[in-house]
């Protein structure tokens, strides 16, 4: 399973997005490893432009969605006080991505900055599409 950060979805979605990341975002959605959580979705929704809202949700209600109890957030702050003493600020929202990530052993897929910084702190696991954006299994 795969997390599809928001970063991925805004270039999906996006008439002019990055052609490699609308493959690799279709070739998730297309095998059904692609997953949402909460955070994306509150995300890329609360950006969204209204009349495209109602479309979105339609995609979204599509695909398998990742939840998490209360408790996350326990371990939400136990990661973001690990990046710190590290020396990085990242964005909680990032963070909990990555910690449901982590809790439901999935990847996720972003062009986001911090993922990278995550995935040498907190061994997030990041996504690499296969060829021609096909799934990769062995991501």
């Amino acid at each position: 399973m795969v997390i599809i950060d928001t970063s991925a979805w805004v270039d999906f979605f996006r008439r002019d997005g990055d052609l490699p990341t609308k493959l690799a975002v279709k070739g998730l959605l297309d095998s059904f490893e692609g997953a949402l959580c909460g955070p994306v979705e509150m995300e890329f929704l609360g950006g969204a432009r209204p009349k495209e809202v109602a479309g979105i949700k339609a995609w979204f209600d599509l695909i398998p969605y990742l939840t998490n109890d209360q408790k996350i957030w326990r371990q939400v702050a136990d990661n973001y006080a690990t990046l710190r003493s590290e020396g990085h600020t990242l964005p909680w929202n990032d963070i909990l991505i990555a910690t449901i990530a982590l809790e439901k052993n999935a990847a996720v897929f972003a062009h986001d900055k911090h993922f990278p910084v995550m995935a040498q702190v907190l061994k997030v696991h990041l996504y690499r599409p296969g060829y021609n954006g096909n799934f990769n299994p062995d991501y």
